[in-house]
């Protein structure tokens, strides 16, 4: 039988980081629930083998259900009946195998029913789903809503809302675009209102909602009259038996069929407001933001295992001029650097991933009010934070772009049968585009990434991952990435020196793309020094990061403020 989780060592590999011990420690208390719940871990090697033994069963249900439904269910599609959106029978025998198996809120604490399951294994339930059906992973990954109840809505809300994931497979939906609200979401205009007895009530419309139709929704809704900006906008939980909400349509796709894209509208729907009046962009919208841009790399990453593999399985049995084509070096050059691309990519998504698990495991603490956290434990808070919030951006625009490139590149392996519907490649392919769009395009993580860049936490990081390379068989590796580092000090500071904010934002993608590659190579020597075969993949991610990364350094170290006049589009 197929197992999307046993078939791929690198899984195991990151899910045993050194890191985990901590991880683990602080998420379960010091395994205090032991004695209450006759599933809690003992120790730490027990809650580790619950990781891998629950994974191990969402790695059997993506090969033997969710894979081989795939195509199916890019098919068929949902279909809109009667203001009801029904899914694609693949994607139903999908949500059902998954919830039949215990995996829905499994990252909430056991008092809602969840397995209080760290972030990590989570992140890495969510890759291996996308590796099966890139566009299922959208439904069941909004689970990751329970957690923003979780984390900042009312005892009293997530005493309604949170077990009904686990105990009724609730699915859910973050409703904030609207037709004139996309990456603008401080332009939301979907009004929240209290009505004579002092209860929300919500009007207007969304558009763009994945898996609209779901039985939660987490919706932003401007609740403070006369306000145009983010100040005026709350957040609020919508329970669809109310029915007060209408589907109007199903967005056609270019990929991800399976998800149902929704445009929605709201008329007197009553809703529950979820933490303080006014926060719901600032605070909150931000924090699910994030979380949903850690799943948009699991995605990407998932896309690109699928999308490699499927080169590979392809290169091999594809005969040519008297030999397979795995063996022409056009091709096995490509399918090396999509392997280097595909395992620099998992590095910084699971790195990531630890640095968010820390923050918010220790803030949980914090807020809980359990026990003070030590002084090392704040410091650790803040470090943790600060870098979880400009890895997280990173991520997702780096791993997006891999997705295209490595799924670009496997199509292209495949020639003219990669074009026709013969092969899951071509599905892959679409639906790997989104994902340099969605929870905020490329664009947009760059202007939320360049923090790391003029704050110096990039470089910070790159130092400290700098000291740990102490392998003198990694030495000339390390010298080309000291030398790359080098050359971004200089051009960080040639774009600073200016003292231009349009300039910086001119140069902002590369500046942040030089830093991704650094990174990126540092966190592939790291995997070398705990497991050799990475060895490879470090060496060909390295040598195509330090060409990369020359050609921003020449652009930059050839620019001049003047120079953006040539590019400024004019009417």
């Amino acid at each position: 039988m197929a197992n999307y989780y046993t078939d791929n060592k690198d899984l195991k590999f990151h899910l045993e980081h050194p890191l985990m011990a901590r991880i683990v420690a602080l998420k379960e208390r010091n395994f205090a629930d032991k004695d209450k719940y006759d599933y809690a871990p003992m120790d730490h090697e027990d809650a580790i083998d619950s990781y891998f033994k629950v994974i191990d069963i969402v790695g059997e249900i993506c090969g033997n259900i969710i894979a081989p439904n795939a195509e199916s269910v890019d098919h068929d599609g949902p279909q809109l009946i009667n203001n009801e959106v029904k899914y694609a029978r693949g994607t139903q025998e999908n949500y059902d195998a998954l919830y039949q198996a215990g995996l829905i809120g499994m990252s909430l604490p056991r008092k809602y029913g969840g397995l209080n399951f760290a972030l990590v294994p989570y992140v890495m339930a969510a890759e291996v789903v996308s590796r099966a059906d890139a566009g299922f992973a959208n439904i069941w990954g909004l689970q990751d809503c329970a957690e923003t109840l979780h984390e900042f809505a009312s005892d009293e809300i997530k005493d309604e809302f949170l077990p009904r994931f686990n105990k009724d497979g609730a699915t859910a939906a973050m409703d904030l675009t609207e037709p004139d609200a996309g990456s603008d979401l401080q332009a939301v205009q979907l009004k929240a209102t209290l009505d004579a007895k002092g209860n929300w009530i919500l009007n207007g419309v969304k558009r763009f909602i994945t898996n609209g139709d779901a039985d939660i929704s987490l919706v932003l809704a401007r609740s403070e009259d006369g306000t145009t900006d983010g100040r005026g906008l709350s957040l609020f939980v919508y329970d669809r038996t109310n029915n007060c909400v209408t589907v109007r349509r199903i967005e056609n796709k270019l990929g991800i069929k399976g998800s149902p894209t929704c445009e929605l509208v709201f008329k007197n729907a009553p809703a529950k407001i979820v933490g303080d009046r006014k926060l719901g962009l600032i605070k909150y919208v931000m924090a699910l933001m994030n979380s949903a841009r850690l799943g948009v790399g699991a995605q990407s990453v998932g896309i690109s295992e699928a999308a490699y593999r499927e080169a590979v399985k392809y290169a091999d049995e594809r005969a040519q001029f008297g030999k397979t084509i795995v063996h022409f070096p056009a091709i096995y050059e490509m399918l090396q650097l999509m392997k280097a691309k595909l395992q620099a990519s998992r590095s910084i998504l699971y790195e990531t991933s630890r640095f968010v698990d820390m923050y918010k495991i220790l803030q949980d603490i914090q807020d809980s009010k359990e026990r003070p956290l030590s002084k090392e434990e704040r410091d650790d808070f803040k470090e943790f934070k600060r870098f979880a919030d400009v890895f997280t951006p990173m991520l997702k625009m780096m791993s997006s772009e891999y997705c295209n490139q490595i799924a670009y590149d496997s199509l292209q392996i495949h020639g003219g049968t990669g074009f026709m519907k013969d092969f899951p490649i071509e599905r892959i392919y679409r639906d790997a585009r989104i994902t340099t769009i969605y929870e905020g395009t490329s664009q947009l993580q760059v202007v939320a990434a360049i923090r790391g860049v003029t704050t110096g936490t990039y470089l910070q990081k790159i130092r400290e991952y700098e000291a740990q390379i102490n392998v003198p068989e990694l030495d000339y590796l390390k010298r080309r990435l000291l030398e790359m580092t080098s050359e971004y000090e200089v051009a960080v500071r040639l774009v600073n020196d200016v003292k231009d904010t349009e300039y910086l934002d001119f140069h902002a993608r590369r500046l942040v793309e030089m830093a991704g590659h650094i990174i990126m190579g540092y966190l592939l020597l790291m995997d070398t020094m705990r497991d050799a075969e990475y060895k490879n993949s470090a060496e060909i991610y390295i040598k195509y990061g330090f060409a990369e990364n020359k050609s921003r350094y020449e652009f930059i170290k050839n620019s001049e403020l003047k120079d953006l006049g040539i590019y400024k589009i004019k009417m």
